[in-house]
């Protein structure tokens, strides 16, 4: 049969094994030991691990022949993501996964032959790409072997701890000076690699993600750690119908507690023009009717324009700062207190309200990440008013920021009678200056 195979073009023996698939099915389990149930479970995996390392090894042989660019004018990584839908982060990986097997053998034959697992053979690779350059070519052929038996005993997390371990090995006269200029290598890389993204998710949650180097985590850790144990102390642990919390849920709780304690005792600095707070904008009406009505849902947060539910408004109304603000017609703020050469908190939330974001059309970055404009300078006379002022990111304040040349083509921005912000485009853009405005003023509309 494998003869037989041997005439089949790479697309045949795909559609062989698709159809192999097709037969796999629940109504064809008929095992009647355990034993042999777990035997099944096992092989699969390993011919799962397989196909991966095949098909790694075919992207990674795509990249290098730039078969994406010449076909479709784009990179392996772009074409598998508009392609397949995956992310630009999984489709990469598929490709790193692949070019790291490619330069090394021994990982990659023991990967083909399922004895590796995928996440097994990235750690591998990882640990043998962070080798020192100056080892010789015999070194690194007995790493690839010592590293794929350690794959027998070790899992992809404990393969990527092991480097030390392979470098007293390699090299016993050098392993220390070599694993102390291994670890700067790595702080350097985890400082750069440093980030943290929030994205909200559409249904009630904002998810995050980030990474910090060792040092700066570990006392970012014990902190979660401490307010996790002071929670864990609490009364209502006594409560027999009290809510079951996971060690996820206890460290979750501690973050919301070690924020709460920040802005309680005002340790943050000022953004903006005023110290971090949460805004929430509603009507007097809607403000009473959220005190007393389990069914009111009409508060939603100045900025992100998320839903708050009225058991959370209903909490923060313990404790907030409640601004009057007095509306005109189309929802124009008339007036929110006294005008300063500096934008007053008072005045911020009023801009915040008014414009909800970065009024340069096409941008999203929210209020907190904005500037006050002022849309004729101070230099130049102007007040700090709301009918001058307007939000703007970092970015485009610079694009629409005056400078001292009338006569210079640049974008700039001005308030039409309601408030709405209008941005205009130099001439060598749009030579009529057609004004423009954000999609988020037409939408409220």
């Amino acid at each position: 049969m494998e003869a037989g195979f041997g005439q089949c073009t790479d697309g045949e023996l795909l559609a062989v094994i698709g159809a192999a698939l097709d037969a796999l099915n629940d109504e064809r389990l008929r095992l009647p030991t355990g034993r042999e149930q777990l035997e099944l479970l096992e092989a699969s995996v390993r011919l799962d691990a397989r196909l991966r390392a095949w098909q790694a090894g075919v992207a990674a042989r795509v990249e290098a022949g730039e078969v994406a660019w010449e076909e479709y004018g784009t990179s392996t990584t772009t074409w598998l993501a508009e392609r397949l839908n995956l992310t630009r982060r999984e489709a990469a990986r598929l490709v790193a996964r692949g070019q790291g097997l490619a330069r090394f053998g021994t990982v990659a034959r023991a990967a083909g032959a399922g004895g590796v697992l995928p996440e097994q053979a990235e750690a591998i690779t990882g640990v043998l790409e962070a080798l020192p350059d100056d080892l010789p070519g015999e070194a690194v052929r007995e790493a690839q072997d010592l590293m794929v038996g350690f794959a027998e005993v070790h899992n992809s997390t404990e393969l990527r701890r092991l480097s030390a371990h392979l470098l007293e090995v390699l090299d016993p006269e050098g392993a220390d000076a070599r694993e102390a200029e291994r670890l700067e290598r790595e702080r350097v890389r985890a400082l750069r690699a440093r980030h943290l993204v929030f994205t909200p998710d559409g249904e009630g949650s904002v998810r995050f993600r980030g990474s910090l180097p060792v040092a700066e985590a570990e006392p970012f850790l014990q902190i979660i750690d401490a307010y996790a144990a002071q929670a864990k102390r609490g009364l209502d642990r006594l409560d027999p119908t009290a809510e079951h919390l996971t060690p996820g849920m206890w460290r979750a709780d501690a973050l919301v507690a070690m924020v709460h304690r920040h802005g309680q005792d005002a340790l943050a600095p000022t953004h903006g023009g005023d110290r971090p707070r949460v805004v929430v904008a509603l009507s007097y009406d809607k403000l009473a009717k959220a005190a007393g009505d389990r069914g009111f849902a009409g508060a939603q947060l100045v900025g992100s324009g998320e839903p708050v539910p009225a058991s959370v408004l209903r909490r923060w109304l313990c404790d907030a700062d409640v601004l009057p603000v007095v509306l005109g017609g189309p929802s124009e703020v008339l007036d929110v207190g006294r005008a300063q050469r500096l934008v007053t908190p008072e005045l911020r939330v009023a801009l915040e309200q008014r414009d909800a974001g970065c009024v340069f059309p096409g941008c999203d970055r929210p209020p907190r990440d904005c500037h006050a404009h002022h849309i004729t300078p101070w230099w130049a006379g102007g007040v700090t008013a709301l009918h001058n002022l307007a939000l703007m990111c970092p970015h485009h304040h610079g694009i629409v920021e005056p400078g001292h040349d009338p006569t210079a083509d640049r974008w700039s921005v001005q308030l039409r009678d309601d408030g709405v912000a209008e941005v205009l485009p130099p001439k060598r853009v749009d030579p009529r200056r057609r004004p423009r405005t954000h999609a988020r003023f037409v939408l409220r509309r």
